[in-house]
């Protein structure tokens, strides 16, 4: 993104030949990768023409004419705002999301709306009522979700900067398989409003691009405390630390049980090139975090049930064609509006909040968070950082893990516990296994997101593993 900035501000070429640019790639690649759900060509043309007409008083904004990609749960004033669902596939929202409004004013052009995993419940992208998103590295393997459409649109070049959202790990998980850059804020650095929820008390918008100085130049567009979200942060702007700032980073070698050998490996070779660059690796603990999965789609799943209880089909959303009365049209509209999974999850939450279960599952859930979270807190008492994996493997294959729920779940062992604490962290490449791209995630304390980024742009000063690209072309022929 910033050779593109740097190409716009010096008229290297106009922001509607840029705009253009990227349309005319989301036209080649879209229909075989299936990032994006909805392109608004015309919008992002007349938005890209009023920066060339108004050049030199604008410029000024850090993201003046750069595109963008918005996941598909933001709501975008005039365009749907669907969460890839039969439930909202008509879904028109008359106003647009903190996030959305944010980048807009930087400057922002949309390109328009990506895939996603169907109400953001997902790992691989492949709940999407839209069809599955393909890794563009290997279009028979999942991108990770539930943020894959994004991951996969900045990793085959069909944006420069995309906003995901992260309640397990759906910005990290995916940014690892596709090979790009992914950061989930603290819990509260950036506003929920106009988010369409699925577990309010875990979710959070962050961004998404090739490296970590455009996360965090993204980051900075869309942070900040918004009056319209009681759960955002009244806190400082996010502020890089000094270039040789000298970091003591937490390696907890013993949840590295399961993880595959060839990551591991990358892991360590990670680990060598921090110390390289002066800063002290030192291990640290995790207790609990092998009860955080559990502890997650209980809570997860509890949200959801009470977060999706108000799509019933009378408002808005799907509604059945036909029914006998109104209890008929409640239960044929959710029954024909809501996926497998989607609907999976919402028996598994109303079960655990319900009377007689509520105590032995969701309570305790709560107890194994807090558990969890002291942990961090704990760990951070010595470290600076924390160095752990995202993905226990590299990207799977399309359709291999639909009819095994829990090892679904299971590719979220590495992320789910930095949300159960609200954490910053950041996922960044760091390797390829088979071809495949894996990443690393640098964990930091609440609102460290300054020190979190500060690593990963030391790391990616010296390697390149952020600026390599899929062969989109010898992939797609193949």
């Amino acid at each position: 993104m910033q050779e593109l900035r740097r190409d716009l501000h010096d008229r290297k070429y106009s922001a509607t030949e840029l705009a253009q640019f990227y349309l005319d790639r989301i036209s080649a690649f879209n229909d075989r990768i299936n990032c994006f759900i909805t392109v608004d060509e015309e919008g992002c043309l007349e938005r890209a023409a009023e920066f060339d007409s108004q050049f030199g008083s604008s410029t000024t904004q850090p993201l003046c004419g750069i595109p963008i990609a918005h996941k598909d749960l933001f709501c975008t004033a005039g365009l749907p705002t669907t969460c890839a669902s039969n439930m909202l596939k008509s879904f028109i929202a008359p106003y647009d999301a903190t996030v959305v409004k944010r980048t807009f004013d930087k400057g922002t052009v949309s390109l328009g709306k990506t895939n996603m995993d169907e109400f953001a419940m997902g790992s691989s992208n492949e709940t999407s009522f839209f069809g599955p998103v393909r890794n563009p590295w290997n279009l028979n393997r999942v991108p990770g979700g539930s943020s894959g459409g994004a991951a996969a649109a900045v990793a085959s070049g069909m944006t420069p900067l995309a906003t995901g959202s992260d309640t397990g790990g759906s910005i990290r998980q995916p940014a690892s398989l596709c090979g790009v850059t992914g950061l989930k804020p603290t819990y509260g650095r950036v506003s929920r409003f106009g988010m369409i929820a699925f577990a309010s008390s875990l979710d959070q918008g962050g961004p998404m691009a090739h490296s970590a100085i455009d996360v965090y130049e993204l980051l900075a567009a869309m942070e900040g405390h918004d009056p319209l979200d009681s759960t955002s942060a009244d806190v400082s702007k996010t502020i890089l630390p000094e270039s040789n700032q000298s970091l003591v980073i937490g390696y907890p070698e013993a949840i590295f049980d399961g993880l595959d050998k060839n990551i591991a490996g990358c892991i360590e070779e990670a680990r060598a090139e921090f110390e390289a660059l002066g800063h002290t690796i030192k291990s640290v603990e995790l207790p609990h975090v092998e009860a955080a999965i559990a502890a997650y789609y209980v809570l997860s799943s509890a949200e959801a049930s009470t977060n999706l209880a108000r799509y019933d089909g009378v408002r808005y959303g799907h509604r059945a064609a036909e029914s006998e009365d109104l209890i008929d049209m409640y239960c044929k509209s959710r029954t024909e509006g809501f996926g497998l999974e989607v609907k999976r999850r919402i028996l598994t939450g109303t079960y655990s909040l319900s009377v007689g279960y509520f105590d032995a599952y969701y309570l305790k859930a709560q107890k194994i968070r807090r558990l969890v979270r002291d942990g961090f807190l704990t760990a951070f008492e010595n470290v600076d950082l924390i160095l752990a994996p995202v993905t226990p493997s590299p990207a799977f294959e399309i359709a291999s893990l639909n009819k095994q729920p829990i090892e679904m779940y299971r590719q979220d062992l590495y992320t789910i516990p930095v949300s159960l604490a609200g954490l910053p962290a950041l996922s960044l490449p760091c390797g390829f296994v088979d071809g495949l791209p894996v990443g690393m995630q640098l964990i930091g304390p609440h609102f460290a997101e300054g020190a979190v980024l500060g690593g990963g742009i030391a790391f990616q000063n010296v390697t390149d593993w952020h600026d390599q690209h899929p062969a989109l072309e010898a992939t797609l022929g193949s």
